[in-house]
């Protein structure tokens, strides 16, 4: 830390004033004592006697004021260095609080930049670590603001546009817009199509919802992975048959077992696989594939179909993010899955990644063997 013009003169005048104190108290005791010694005979023969059978380095101390001066100057030299750093210590404290103001008025960019030592670098570096931590928390504040206007932004329009077809072609009954019997059914059948739209948005949302609490509610149990994948593959069958897709699961090893949520697991190979339906344009083959690493399973969802821009792997679990942007419900979903998907792979400490080439785009799933004490809310 730099001291200041008049830092430095103010330092330097306590040092001068503490010597001028220092030295007038030891011409006092100076006094006192030789006024003593000049009293009392008994004590003068005492102090002599003494001083003869003192040696140092072989020289013989001659006179008690040698002694005294030399106490005097050690003890001086003590009580001038801790004056002096005590002094020292509040000019740094000083500067602390200064900094502190600065900061406190709105310059949240600014860290106290000097270096000191003991107890007030450790002062220093606590409020540089809070200021960290308050900028933290205000852009994690923003972005969560951000963050819901986002999502009301993007439902507001996923709900405005079937809703708005709906209300047009119920109006257009209500009107008696119409021709004949046929027109009446092609109208209510646009509308009751619209509102599937909608019924699976909020259900992607509500489910959404529960998954991004922060105490999920889990219900732990023992998974049986090549069951479990050969029962998704089934429940895919005639949907992907009709797509044009074969599903083929593989388990190493077969008698290969996990803990966590069944339902929520589930969850998010179903939104996977409908992924992979939806989106492997071109494909012909869809892989369900697990193996296991020391206490880590290995789970892929993979196809052969199209490749997923490089731009796009980075943002497809971003809420309401679709490969395509025209937001149609022909050619994508709520844009939800995938972030429901990440959400309950995290909540049973997991990891999710995304890769895509010329051949092949897989989902690698790393879930930990068994899930600790602290994930289960519930067990069966």
């Amino acid at each position: 830390m730099k001291l200041t013009g008049r830092e430095k003169y103010e330092l330097f005048g306590e040092g001068i004033i503490t010597i001028i104190l220092l030295l007038l108290l030891n011409l006092s005791i100076f006094i006192l004592i030789d006024s003593a010694l000049k009293s009392n005979p008994a004590l003068s023969n005492a102090v002599f006697l003494v001083k003869n059978s003192i040696h140092i380095g072989g020289i013989q101390i001659w006179s008690y004021q040698n002694i005294f001066i030399l106490i005097m100057f050690l003890v001086d030299a003590v009580v001038l260095y801790w004056r002096l750093e005590r002094r020292y210590k509040q000019m740094q404290l000083r500067h602390i609080i200064a900094e502190l103001h600065y900061i406190a008025n709105g310059h949240f960019d600014h860290r106290i930049p000097f270096e000191l030592s003991g107890d007030h670098q450790r002062v220093v570096d606590s409020v540089n670590s809070l200021v960290d931590s308050v900028i933290n928390s205000m852009e994690e504040e923003r972005a969560l603001k951000q963050s819901k206007d986002d999502l009301i932004t993007n439902v507001s329009h996923d709900l405005r546009t079937p809703l708005t077809s709906i209300i047009g072609y119920l109006r257009l009954i209500e009107d008696r817009q119409y021709q004949s019997e046929d027109d009446i059914l092609k109208y209510t059948h646009t509308a009751y199509l619209k509102s599937l739209q909608m019924k699976s948005l909020v259900e992607d949302l509500f489910e959404y919802t529960k998954v991004s609490q922060s105490n999920p509610h889990l219900i732990i149990n023992t998974i049986h992975v090549d069951s479990m994948l050969q029962q998704l593959a089934a429940s895919f069958e005639l949907e992907a048959s009709q797509k044009g897709f074969k599903i083929t699961s593989k388990c190493t090893p077969q008698d290969l077992t996990i803990t966590g949520d069944a339902e929520k697991i589930g969850r998010v190979f179903n939104n996977l696989i409908t992924n992979a339906l939806k989106y492997g344009n071109g494909g012909k083959n869809i892989y369900l594939n697990a193996h296991q690493i020391n206490d880590t399973v290995i789970f892929e969802v993979a196809n052969d179909g199209q490749k997923v821009p490089s731009e796009a792997l980075g943002k497809l679990f971003d809420r309401f993010y679709r490969v395509e942007t025209s937001r149609s419900k022909a050619t994508g979903g709520t844009g939800l899955g995938l972030a429901i998907a990440q959400s309950i792979v995290e909540m049973h400490n997991g990891t999710i990644e995304a890769h895509s080439n010329d051949k092949r785009t897989s989902f690698v799933i790393q879930l930990p063997l068994r899930q600790p004490e602290s994930t289960a809310q519930g067990k069966n």
